[in-house]
């Protein structure tokens, strides 16, 4: 998609493309909104300011929009769960054991926050995944909301460019 054809889309439309950028509805109404963006840079500095905008309830929203590390995407667009795929490919690639405490500890994450385990894990292996996720376990709540928020718009940031990577 190009930033012109996104630019001319009608509101809910532009609103469902960038649904599949970031699950949070409000950040994808606030970042629709405030088109036409002159250029991606705009673009995504506007899509970071709404973000650190939202409360914990915004970001929860998009957290939920995540499969769990090492769990195969269910819901959301072809695109959606294509970028997903990708992003946990080092997952994937991990043996019966690191999948076993990559289950454990988030389900231990999950009991501890209330949300799941985000991390950007483009370019991660699942053992180092696991390490960040064996780490933050000793986060308390407020420290470790903000990590993931900052993990969930550095996702938001590759998805973008691979939304309109191909339109420029």
């Amino acid at each position: 998609m190009t930033l012109a054809e996104f630019n001319s889309l009608p509101p809910a439309q532009a609103e469902s493309v960038l649904m599949d950028c970031c699950g949070s509805s409000r950040w994808a109404a606030g970042v629709a909104s405030q088109r036409p963006y002159a250029d991606i840079e705009a673009l995504r500095k506007a899509a970071d300011s709404i973000w650190w905008k939202l409360d914990r309830a915004g970001w929860l929203e998009a957290f939920s929009h995540h499969p769990q590390i090492g769990d195969k995407p269910a819901g959301g667009s072809d695109s959606a769960r294509k970028w997903a795929v990708g992003e946990q490919s080092g997952a994937r690639a991990a043996t019966d054991d690191v999948k076993a405490r990559l289950a454990r500890a988030n389900r231990a994450y999950f009991e501890k926050f209330g949300y799941i385990y985000i991390i950007c894990a483009t370019g991660k292996t699942a053992e180092g995944m696991l390490a960040i996720l064996n780490q933050r376990l000793q986060n308390d709540p407020p420290s470790e909301i903000s990590i993931a928020a900052e993990q969930q718009r550095l996702i938001t940031r590759i998805r973008l460019d691979k939304l309109f990577a191909a339109g420029g």
